[in-house]
């Protein structure tokens, strides 16, 4: 048997849970929390969620990209923006989750810009315009022009673009590059390191890509592509993924490609991958795919209905379950003088803290019965 060894003292997490902790408290999971300058690593370690295990995305090592204000500017219908609504804006983007730890995405057609405002308003961590996948060819450059305008008015978000083999391509790259409102680009079916690099270049390596990656190719070129300039976090094209392979919507059957991107990530060094979207207007449906996710270590959700993202934001953070025994184990080893026991202690230990840091971070109480 190995000496006792003591290990680093448990840091602020405990303390910032605890202080606001009565005697029965329930799950308090927001889309919008506070900024920081902390910072997020990969996967390591699970906690259980209702007898299964859920990976807990830690929060050490993936560079942030902070929210700022936005600007003021005029609307899109080239008034000026309403005070009321600027400053809901300004509101919430000074709260809103950052990129790196964003669970929901939420995707709106570059078209439908009657549901710009909402998104951005909306409970969804991050905010992605469609000019890719739901715009007709003949359509993409009024697609530009709806995003520009409305980041002109103030808007801010994440752009799909199209890929890198299109005509369009180059085009949504020239009128991005020095869009103010630009939080990044999500880059579409993205099939090697290259078309990420060279993307980021192009729009002066001042914002960053998302690789979303949705074929066999860009599953087996996950790891170049994950270590590639310029790349943020991995995405999951699921259902282009599935046309180009014939692989079911199933949960065994998706689990390969999944796992490939979460490994990819960890090695690339990036924060754990963006889940593809659920069709379908159950929460039941959601939670579960959500879940399923969850447990092979994907840390956020690509989603298309407004109603959505609540449900991904509570699926994809710590449940009251995973705080309190974070919260219990933590207080054993302080009381115990931190000593490792036993090689068990040091996983317990590390799952424990990224635990209390996310529920720090996403505001999530632990669950306790009155004595």
């Amino acid at each position: 048997m190995s000496s006792p060894k003591t290990t680093r003292s448990i840091g602020s997490p405990v303390s910032c849970i605890k202080e606001s902790v009565s005697p029965k408290i329930a799950l308090i999971c927001i889309a919008s929390c506070p900024t920081g300058t902390s910072s997020v690593a990969l996967p390591v370690g699970a906690a259980q969620r209702g007898g299964r295990v859920a990976s807990i995305p830690p929060l050490e090592d993936a560079e942030l990209i902070p929210s700022r204000p936005p600007p003021a500017g005029p609307s899109t219908d080239g008034g000026r923006v309403e005070p009321e609504l600027a400053e809901r804006r300004t509101h919430r983007e000074a709260n809103r989750v950052v990129s790196a730890h964003a669970r929901s995405w939420q995707l709106v057609s570059a078209l439908r810009v009657e549901e710009f405002d909402a998104a951005q308003l909306g409970r969804t961590d991050q905010v992605i315009l469609d000019m890719e996948d739901a715009i007709d060819d003949s359509l993409k450059q009024q697609a530009r022009d709806n995003v520009l305008a409305w980041f002109e008015g103030g808007g801010r978000a994440w752009v799909r673009i199209n890929d890198v083999t299109t005509r369009f391509w180059s085009d949504d790259l020239l009128a991005l590059s020095d869009a103010r409102g630009l939080h990044g680009v999500m880059l579409a079916k993205v099939e090697s390191a290259e078309q990420v690099t060279v993307t980021y270049q192009r729009l002066g390596a001042r914002h960053p890509v998302i690789p979303l990656v949705e074929s066999a190719l860009g599953i087996e070129e996950a790891v170049s592509i994950a270590r590639a300039t310029g790349g943020h976090r991995l995405a999951f094209g699921s259902g282009d993924y599935r046309k180009d392979t014939g692989a079911a919507n199933e949960p065994v059957e998706m689990a390969c490609p999944r796992t490939r991107l979460v490994l990819a990530s960890r090695i690339g060094g990036l924060t754990g991958p963006i889940d593809g979207p659920t069709v379908g207007t159950t929460h039941a449906l959601l939670r579960e795919q959500s879940q399923d996710a969850v447990t092979l270590g994907m840390t956020g959700k690509l989603c298309l209905d407004p109603e959505q993202p609540g449900v991904i934001n509570e699926e994809f953070s710590p449940s009251p379950a995973d705080v309190a025994w974070a919260v219990e184990f933590l207080e054993e080893f302080e009381a115990g003088g931190r000593v490792i026991r036993d090689g068990s202690d040091k996983p317990r230990l590390a799952r424990a803290e990224l635990i209390t840091r996310r529920a720090a971070y996403f505001r999530v109480r632990p669950l306790h019965e009155e004595l």
